[in-house]
């Protein structure tokens, strides 16, 4: 979260004339939801066309109200106001844009194409607004597949995250971005050490922006700038050292960490990626 509140408050002076794409997740990364999910709004309210937000699988709200949005709602707003905040942002969620292609050349998505992805009008034919009930194999490989551990891992093998699941080797990327004339594929979904990682020779990239995640993995967060002629420059975000206070001098502080951090410690894990397991125009930039 604070990545994104950072990331943000660096680049407002050029959102008037770049376009800034975000690819989901934008509350139960860590504390500061609230403040993310809203900013991210009123700069898509204020600038809609340079701001673009597509859907993560934590943007429904089965999945939030287990990993701990639903609790920082009600823990920040009281129960009243925290419970129909919640409800209405999550009525938003399931109008959100599940992917973006940007100059027919590059797609992003916040998972994978799964087992069932093989066209872009696969995408395009969801109707919005739609909920993970559903029941959609193209909604969830969208929004929860995940690239197999290295190049090496071909085909579709289970995924840990749960039954259903799966991950795709880099067969099923060169297959997919040689079916629809891509070149790459970026996604988000897997805390990477770097910020970024590549995949399939360099036609997959999974992005993650949010620095040590959940205030645990001390990975460094990233960015992607896209030049004219699609060269990719990752940019780097380096986690913030921790503030030095005392509760003494900040009881407030001290008990939203309180609750903040006993939220942290009871989210079910989410494996930081390589480490062992415990209807539009398709222009510039068009959604699915």
């Amino acid at each position: 979260m604070e990545a994104y509140l950072r990331l943000l408050s660096m680049e407002l002076d050029n959102v008037g004339y770049i376009d800034y794409l975000f690819l989901g997740d934008y509350v139960d990364r860590g504390q500061h939801s609230l403040e993310t999910i809203t900013l991210l709004l009123a700069l898509k309210v204020e600038y809609p066309n340079n701001v673009h937000l597509i859907r993560g699988n934590h943007e429904a709200a089965d999945i939030n109200a287990l990993f701990g949005f639903r609790i920082e709602c009600i823990e920040r707003m009281g129960e009243r106001d925290g419970i129909w905040t919640w409800h209405r942002i999550n009525r938003l969620f399931n109008w959100l844009p599940l992917a973006a292609l940007i100059e027919k050349k590059i797609i992003c998505m916040h998972g994978g194409i799964g087992r069932s992805i093989n066209h872009v009008e696969q995408i395009e034919s969801l109707q919005r607004p739609i909920t993970m009930e559903a029941g959609s194999i193209v909604l969830m490989d969208l929004l929860w597949s995940d690239p197999t551990e290295n190049d090496s891992v071909e085909g579709l093998r289970p995924n840990a995250r749960g039954p259903g699941l799966v991950t795709f080797g880099p067969d099923r990327v060169m297959e997919f971005c040689n079916n629809n004339d891509l070149q790459l594929i970026v996604r988000a979904h897997e805390c990477v050490m770097d910020g970024f990682e590549r995949f399939a020779q360099g036609h997959l990239i999974t992005l993650f922006s949010a620095t040590n995640y959940c205030g645990t993995a001390n990975n460094a967060g990233a960015i992607l700038v896209l030049g004219r002629d699609l060269v990719v420059v990752p940019k780097l975000i380096h986690p913030i050292p921790p503030a030095i206070s005392s509760p003494e001098t900040s009881p407030e502080r001290h008990m939203e960490d309180t609750w903040m951090q006993e939220l942290n410690a009871n989210r079910p894990p989410t494996p930081t990626r390589g480490r062992p397991q415990v209807a539009n125009d398709r222009g510039s930039l068009a959604w699915m």
